[in-house]
């Protein structure tokens, strides 16, 4: 799949890789400072981790955490972890040259290793504004059974966290960067409602996934970004990954009071920290972590982390225009459903689209690559026929199903169609097939099956029709 999606890659990269002196590239891999403050944008707050080898990171921007969890608050932080997290340079420190490095040490049940948190909890947009809170990280560089167990974070907790360690995950949890078992993918997760199920589903949240663009997530620096803008109405909650948006959660998706139980308080602290073991890495491996195998030393290296805010925030967001819902409520079945309008999505990415009306397009779909879609709305007159726009610049001989399945992934298929290569990635065809007939509200899943292990689709919107 990798190798496949290297064609979104932009040429710049490639001149640069070619032009600049390995020894430069070198450089600029392991010490970028701070990017300029984009136009239109002010920074709110920032740390490039230059100091002293061996020294720990400002105090005056972080505190370190210790233990195995906060005092009076749930044992393991809550997760299963298994670590002490402790103030040691030889666990948290910078590097000299412009890094910040959290390195876990251990073997067995007994590891050490570092969590450390912003002392400012007040991370929040104005109304009318985006905030965006980026990193640029390598993850532990380790990989197969010697990575078992490895779980390095960059995430954020909403401030009413601090001192009543019990209203999680009410209070709010934005997981930017999140990966375990040293796999080349990034999670991004977003933790709300009550525990357990509730609106964000949890304790697994509402989250996606993709591959690292390019190096994999271990073998390089990525930059890792979210954001939440209040721009819009309904707001929305965005992560990216090198700039390319894997994830989004809307604030329609919510009622009145989960939204506001994660967003009206003061606002968010920022944590980084490699756990050792618990319920997320035990559960993609399918045993307890770590393991004998499970090697020690390997740091998460942080370059920089930053806090940017968009405008001036001295005009009322815009309203979006909403269409009337279905009686029922949820989205209606008969409308055209954007494909990059998904709740959930496994292996994708969005890329701006040329396809009449503009937008984009959920892209770089590959076999076992999924799109989910909640609250769909057929009504009580039955839908039979599906139609999608789609493209692809597929090689010869490569070629695959579109599907679609109802409330699980692992459902029966109720429909589906074949796609080659339609003459390009941008190259756009509305295809249709029938279906196994729908009334009612249900969750829609679009899965993606091919013989081939490369990209074979793209898909701009979909619909449900009676013909």
């Amino acid at each position: 799949m990798q190798s496949v999606r290297v064609r979104k890659r932009s040429l710049l990269g490639w001149l640069t890789a070619i032009l600049l002196p390995v020894s430069l590239l070198n450089a600029m891999a392991a010490n970028a400072a701070v990017p300029a403050t984009p136009s239109g944008w002010s920074l709110v707050w920032s740390d490039d981790f230059n100091g002293s080898a061996g020294s720990l990171p400002s105090s005056a921007n972080w505190q370190i955490d210790t233990g195995h969890g906060y005092p009076g608050g749930p044992g393991n932080w809550g997760t299963g972890e298994i670590q002490n997290y402790t103030a040691n340079p030889a666990n948290v420190s910078l590097d000299g040259s412009g890094n910040l490095r959290i390195t876990p040490i251990g073997s067995g049940n007994n590891w050490t290793s570092a969590r450390i948190e912003t002392r400012r909890a007040d991370f929040k947009p104005a109304a009318g504004r985006i905030l965006r809170i980026e990193g640029r990280i390598q993850m532990p560089n380790v990989t197969g059974n010697a990575a078992l167990g490895y779980w390095p974070a960059f995430w954020a907790l909403g401030a009413p966290y601090r001192g009543n360690y019990w209203n999680w995950p009410a209070i709010g949890e934005f997981d930017i960067m999140e990966n375990v078992n040293g796999i080349n993918s990034v999670w991004g997760v977003l933790h709300c409602g009550v525990s357990a199920g509730g609106p964000c589903n949890e304790t697994t949240g509402i989250g996606a996934s993709r591959a690292c663009p390019g190096s994999s997530c271990q073998s390089a620096f990525h930059t890792y970004r979210f954001e939440w803008d209040r721009s819009v109405n309904p707001n929305q909650l965005r992560w990216y990954v090198d700039g390319q948006q894997f994830h989004s959660v809307s604030q329609g998706q919510f009622d009145a009071t989960t939204w506001n139980n994660m967003t009206s308080h003061a606002g968010y602290f920022i944590l980084l920290n490699v756990a050792i073991g618990g319920a997320f890495p035990n559960a993609l491996a399918g045993f307890g972590t770590p393991t004998a195998a499970t090697v020690s030393g390997r740091p998460m290296v942080v370059d920089y982390v930053a806090v940017w805010q968009s405008g001036t925030g001295t005009t009322p967001p815009p309203t979006s225009p909403t269409p009337s819902p279905p009686p029922g409520g949820g989205v209606d079945a008969r409308s055209t459903i954007q494909a990059e309008a998904y709740q959930a999505q496994a292996g994708t990415i969005r890329e701006t689209t040329t396809d009449a009306g503009g937008g984009q397009n959920v892209g770089a779909i590959t076999n076992g690559d999924w799109l989910r879609f909640d609250g769909v709305n057929f009504g009580s007159t039955a839908a039979t026929q599906f139609r999608a726009r789609v493209a692809s610049g597929a090689a010869g001989g490569v070629s695959g199903l579109i599907q679609v399945r109802l409330d699980s992934l692992t459902g029966p298929v109720i429909g589906d169609f074949a796609l080659a290569n339609t003459g390009g990635w941008q190259s756009w065809r509305t295809i249709p097939a029938n279906i196994t007939p729908v009334t009612g509200t249900h969750t829609v899943y679009l899965t993606f099956s091919s013989g081939q292990p490369a990209d074979f689709i793209n898909v701009n919107w979909f619909t449900f029709s009676t013909t």
